[in-house]
Formats: structure tokens, sequence, C-alpha cells
């Protein structure tokens, strides 16, 4: 997958302002930072470092070793000041520094941030610069970097992150699927750039996720804890918390009595887990139900550690008997429809903000969400600055949408207390005859099935 060019433009206009600029690329590694970096220093006279795990000493002098070969200039000093001051394109064109992995040098060496402000403010290097930090901590990137600049956190002049695809972006990249097989492989891998690379959009589903998730030498077999263990210790924890959210336990009481952690621990760590957005908690749509509303429901928010979480991990004793195939017959196929309910709705609210930016829907949306009831749920609720509504309602593993269920959707808006005078229904499979004659005589229900989407 090539690098986005909406990420390639970023960068390209602060390449291109007078000046020095320094400036931040960050995303996790699965995001293609890579990709992204070569296309953007095509045609550009650059010098590229990737720091290693190392201590501070080592590192000035892997850094050292690459000024002087690249520049072929004789060192004396070896600090990064001196490295700085001898950089150079031999003509007036700007020279692009790429420091990727900075977090492994930042952390460790003040000395590095200040010649870095020193370089940004013309006080080595004469010419023209631009240096890109790519970093593939997030948490480092948003929380940590500012820090460790102090009163220099004004001369970070942008920063640019790396998101995932949206699922428009993985329908293009799989033109020969049909819409819903893209919506299983977004419920199953979301848009992580390397992870669809590695999806062959010549085998069916079940191939891909026994080849990829269920083979121990598959690219995604353990994906998951590996992410997790590259920016948080103690594994385990947070496995258990993880796996607990993930058979239906998912309040801070039913982590407290399912893992026997303290509620302390557990907030400490759910934190932690936020921070780095595996986690996240579910703020119903504000509505007037607010006593019908069920409060502090957490989920797992990252697509690819939801699906081993809640397929994978619980049984991997299985796994290791039985075939990659019966596995996935056994403890997938089943409930695989179910858990793809809620990638679904996420697409449907993909839709209604691509009509909305294209002024094709009935009112301006200023803000979506959803409302999760204590006794039923309103899928999508899309409000204008002036509060008036649109109320999705989101079928995809049922073989009919049907009259009783649009019922049930009006008995949870009764709860929580909102009207609308437009519904889009939308439904992955049918509608029920019944239902489509109703919507003929009532204009304000939209009907919306897959060839739509």
């Amino acid at each position: 997958m090539n690098a986005k060019a909406t990420d390639v433009r970023k960068l390209e206009e602060y390449y291109h302002r007078s000046g020095n600029q320094l400036v931040v690329l960050y995303g996790q590694r699965e995001n293609q930072a890579r990709s992204l970096i070569r296309a953007f220093s095509e045609g550009k006279k650059t010098f590229y470092y990737q720091c290693r795990q190392a201590s501070a000493e080592l590192q000035n002098k892997m850094f050292g070793q690459e000024i002087a070969r690249q520049f072929e200039a004789k060192l004396q000093k070896f600090t990064y000041d001196e490295y700085f001051n001898r950089i150079k394109t031999g003509d007036p064109s700007k020279l692009l520094v790429v420091i990727d992995e900075a977090q492994y040098v930042l952390k460790k060496d003040p000395e590095f941030v200040k010649s870095l402000v020193k370089l940004r403010n013309k006080r080595l290097y004469p010419g023209p610069v631009m240096v890109l930090l790519v970093c593939s901590s997030v948490v480092f990137a948003e929380q940590d970097l500012d820090g460790l600049f102090v009163e220099d956190a004004k001369y970070i002049d942008g920063r640019v992150k790396l998101e995932n695809l949206n699922f428009l972006d993985v329908v293009r990249f799989f033109p020969e699927y049909s819409v819903a097989d893209s919506i299983k492989v977004y419920g199953v891998v979301g848009g992580v750039p390397d992870y669809l690379e590695h999806w062959d959009r010549k085998a069916d589903f079940k191939t891909n996720i026994c080849r990829l998730v269920l083979n121990e030498n598959g690219y995604l077999y353990n994906a998951a804890e590996r992410k997790i263990s590259s920016e948080l210790r103690e594994l385990s924890v947070y496995n258990t918390i993880l796996a607990t959210i993930a058979s239906g336990s998912n309040k801070l009481n039913d982590l407290f009595h399912e893992t026997g952690y303290s509620r302390a621990k557990i907030s400490v760590y759910m934190k932690n887990l936020s921070q780095f957005n595996i986690i996240e908690k579910l703020v119903s749509f504000e509505t007037g139900g607010w006593e019908n509303a069920k409060k502090g429901v957490y989920q797992i928010q990252d697509t690819f550690v939801n699906f081993w979480f809640k397929f994978v991990y619980p049984h991997l004793s299985d796994l290791y008997l039985m075939s990659e195939e019966e596995f996935y017959d056994t403890y997938i196929a089943e409930e695989l429809d179910g858990y793809l309910q809620r990638y679904f709705r996420n697409v449907c609210m993909e839709y209604l903000m691509i009509l909305n930016q294209m002024n094709r829907l009935p009112i301006q949306i200023h803000k979506m969400g959803t409302w999760v009831g204590k006794t039923g749920n309103i899928d999508i609720i899309a409000q204008s600055a002036d509060r008036q509504n649109i109320i999705g309602f989101c079928n995809w593993d049922q073989p009919q949408m049907t009259m009783a269920m649009c019922e049930d959707m009006a008995t949870a808006m009764e709860k929580a207390k909102i009207a609308s005078e437009h519904y889009y229904l939308f439904s992955a499979t049918d509608f029920e005859p019944a239902l489509k004659a109703y919507v003929q005589r009532d204009p304000s229900f939209i009907l919306i099935d897959m060839k739509e989407l």
C-alpha cells in the first residue's frame, strides 16, 4: 500500500515554508512510516539516521559515523553540535534531516535535544533545513516529547500523526471485494496498512484468518501481544484485563470481581491502555434519558487486539491441539457475525459523514455518536448544531431488518428521550416486505442496503 498522499502533502507544506522547520511524524510501525519517508524524501537532499535502542554513548558514536560517512567529514569533538555543523547539501536547496525511531535518543540524551534546537534556530548548519523526528511510540510523541524540550517545545513547528485507513480506503484497496467482504476484513485488521498488505485478496476470509492469525508462523499470530508489550510492561496484567473485557465483563466492578486485582490497580492499568488507544470508555450521546443510559462501560478500541482477545486468546490450548481450520469452525465461525455488527455500525457512520460532506443529508451534522442503554441501544445519533437529529439503525447479522426491530429502536428512543424526523436504516442483508411498504408511505425513512454503501 502506497504512502497516504494526504500525509505526504502535509510534510511538503512544512518543507516548502521559508526558514527551518522541526516536525514530528508519529504513529505505530504498522502504519508504514518508512514508506511515507521514502515517498517524501524522493528528490530531496536527505540525511537519514535510524536510532537504535542503545546507550547515549553508543548512539552518539553511531550517529557520528553516519555523519562522517555520508558527508565525508573528519570529526574532532564528536558532539551533536559538531555533527549538525558538518551536514550540507552542496547547493542552496533545503536539507532534509530524518531521525527515525527518535524516541530512543531523545529519551536518553538531553544534549541531542539541545543540539536539535540549535540546528532548527540556525545556530549550527546555516543553510535551510527541515528536521523530521519519526517516532513509532504514540504515547511518547503525545505525552512525553514536549517535556523533554521543556521551554524549547515552541520550536516544534508541526506534528503529523499517521492514522489508520478509514473504511473507504479499505474498499479502494480491495476493488475486487464486495462491500460485505471488505467489512469482514475491516472488522479483523481495521485500517492498519501493514496488516492489509499481508491480506491475500485472492484467498477467502477463512483461509486468510487461518494463515495470518491462527498459524504460529502467521504474520499476525501474537501481533496483539507484541503491540501491547512494545510500550507497556507487565503484559500478564494487561492480557488479563483485555481478556476479561473481551469476555463481556466490561465495567470496573466486573473487572474487580473477575480479575482479583484491586480497583486502584485496575484503574491505573486501564488508564495506560486508554492512553495507548487499546481500550476506550463508551460514552453515550447526550440525550435527555441519562438515567436510562449504561455508564462506565469499556470496550477494546484496537480492532485486531479486539479480534485476538475475543476469539483466539481464550482458546490457545485448543489452537495447539487443533488444525487452524478446525479452530476457525469451532470458535470463530458461529460468533463472527455478531462480532462484526459493531464494525458495520462504524462503516454506516462513515457513510453518513461522507454524505454530510457532500451536503446530501437533510441536516448538517455537527456531532455523532451512539446511545448505549440499560435495555436497548441506538446505533447512530447524528445531530446538527441546532439539535435536529438523524437516527441510524444498523443490521448486519439478521436475515432481514424487520418492523419489529424498528419498534425496538423506537422503544430505545423513548428511553433515551430523543426524537427525530429523519431515519436511516442500514441492512447488510435485506428489508422485510412490510418495512419496505411502510417506508414508501413515510418519507422520513431512508433504506440503505449494502449495494449503496
